[in-house]
């Protein structure tokens, strides 16, 4: 069996996106994707697993040149997807599915040693509360990112709407961390309050939230929250930030505080915000960027 400190699973996708700062086509996406690329400067072991066609398997290349294992279960379609921000606003988006690559199921899982996995779905096509109790049982420490649940797939259009879960207090209960945005979280818990939201979240069960928003991170753990600034000085890359931040601040996670993790991802991404794409940087960046938003406070 492979042995890594973090796997990454969820479909890497091909997206569009139309946004007010300009437009895309045929841009790979996906939470393994700006997860896997965020965690991996922290030096951790990563491998992504997701489901796409063979013939789009290229897009897969540069996650292996940065040293990340991939495991490809094909499918016969690669997701795509279609992202529409109608205004400046981070928060405010317009989402359709396309094309879908299928769910996961533990049959298909490569032989890997147990370690945290990361459930990063884009919509509730992944990934179901039945796979995660399997990983569960299996030995798996599971992180989950709430979108995954929460944007909902019209089968017939194609349209992700957002809704609440039924299922979310299980969810959250099988979880060792919880990834939300302040959308999210509101759909969930009825807030958009981030400390409250994540006390709430903490009362049904999650050992460790993070929820983002456009100006920031919070994380609660142990009864005690946090709050970080984004320190970007513009939002040209402002696709893949929820699943930055929480790759990076995973990976940081394994060695450091929650407050010291929580640094580091808000510096990490607010680099990444600044330039269209996953991070590319180095942990020399990162780190001089935590202090210059010491500075700045």
């Amino acid at each position: 069996m492979n042995k890594y400190d973090i796997v990454f699973i969820g479909h890497v996708t091909i997206d569009e996106i139309v946004a007010v700062e300009g437009s895309a086509v045929g841009v790979p996406g996906g939470a393994p994707l700006f997860g896997a690329f965020a965690a991996a400067v922290s030096g951790k072991k990563i491998a992504v697993i997701t489901r796409m066609a063979d013939e789009d398997r290229h897009l897969l290349e540069p996650l292996r040149t940065a040293g990340i294992d991939v495991y490809l279960q094909p499918a016969h379609e690669t997701t795509h997807m279609r992202v529409v921000h109608p205004t400046a606003n981070v928060d405010e988006r317009l989402m359709y599915q396309t094309k879908n690559a299928g769910f996961f199921v533990i049959e298909e899982m490569p032989l890997i040693e147990p370690c945290l996995i990361h459930l990063g779905a884009l919509t509730d096509r992944e990934f179901t509360p039945e796979f995660m109790r399997e990983l569960k049982e299996t030995g798996f420490r599971i992180s989950v990112d709430m979108q995954g649940f929460v944007r909902q797939v019209d089968l017939l259009t194609g349209i992700i709407r957002f809704g609440d879960v039924l299922e979310k207090r299980e969810i959250m209960g099988l979880a060792d961390f919880v990834k939300l945005d302040v959308v999210e979280a509101n759909i969930l818990t009825g807030t958009t309050h981030l400390a409250e939201a994540a006390a709430i979240c903490d009362s049904w069960g999650s050992p460790e939230t993070v929820i983002t928003r456009s100006d920031g991170v919070l994380a609660r753990s142990g009864g005690q929250h946090y709050f970080e600034k984004f320190s970007n000085r513009s939002a040209a890359g402002r696709t893949g930030r929820g699943d930055t931040t929480f790759g990076a601040y995973l990976a940081r996670r394994l060695d450091y505080s929650v407050k010291e993790s929580l640094d580091f991802a808000a510096s990490l991404v607010s680099i990444k915000m600044e330039t269209p794409g996953p991070f590319r940087g180095t942990l020399e960046q990162v780190l001089e960027r935590i202090k210059t938003s010491l500075v700045m406070l």
